[in-house]
């Protein structure tokens, strides 16, 4: 079954795709652990501004992918018109955006797959805190299907000549989804440790050179 794709996201996954599946010699595993149909929430690391493009080229043949994204991209008349033709969702990061979360909400419920970088921000790196709103995802929307997704090798893209190896896994976190009397810090702060064992923090430039 092929997934349902916007124009715009066909588009701009088709543009990106050479660049992802050859020059970064994709790698694509789990892609079974995602539905094809009713509301998805997908959780995944954040090291580079590859993550959403690698993520959503992997993930194309199944879901498309309606990630929150930071709301500065938006500033730029025609990349805001992309981003709205791919049905990517704006929010401001750190201030507790209901907006954008309720949007969120409303298009899980709706049957979509939503895109979540629980880190908040590219890590550059850095061991970052998990954020709580993908609990709030999760608790609004229970028969969401909670989905981790640990992307590795998309710091290295620009890394030219040095050719990247793209890798993306798709798995269920081990602990399931929300638990029953689970904190929402707890379960950010888990599915993050689960992503991270296969995908530790890198800064832009220096990753895997396998």
């Amino acid at each position: 079954m092929s997934a349902k794709l916007t124009p715009a996201y066909r588009a701009v996954m088709a543009a990106c795709s050479p660049i992802v599946r050859l020059w970064g010699r994709l790698e694509v595993s789990g892609l079974e652990h995602i539905p094809e149909t009713g509301p998805v929430l997908l959780a995944a690391n954040h090291d580079s501004y590859w993550d959403p493009i690698a993520i959503g080229i992997a993930a194309r043949s199944r879901r498309q992918i309606h990630a929150l994204a930071k709301s500065s991209l938006w500033k730029t008349k025609p990349v805001g018109l992309v981003l709205d033709g791919m049905g990517q969702i704006p929010i401001e990061r750190g201030k507790g955006d209901a907006a954008a979360m309720d949007r969120a909400i409303e298009g899980l419920r709706s049957g979509i797959c939503i895109g979540v970088f629980p880190e908040g921000t590219r890590s550059l790196g850095r061991q970052l805190r998990a954020r709580s709103g993908i609990a709030r995802l999760a608790e609004a929307v229970p028969e969401a299907t909670i989905v981790s997704c640990a992307a590795t090798g998309t710091t290295d893209v620009p890394a030219f000549p040095r050719r990247p190896h793209v890798r993306v896994r798709f798995f269920r976190p081990a602990g399931g989804g929300l638990q029953p009397g689970e904190a929402p810090g707890d379960f950010a702060a888990r599915l993050v440790e689960e992503i991270r064992r296969e995908a530790p923090p890198v800064a832009t430039g220096r990753g895997a050179r396998a």
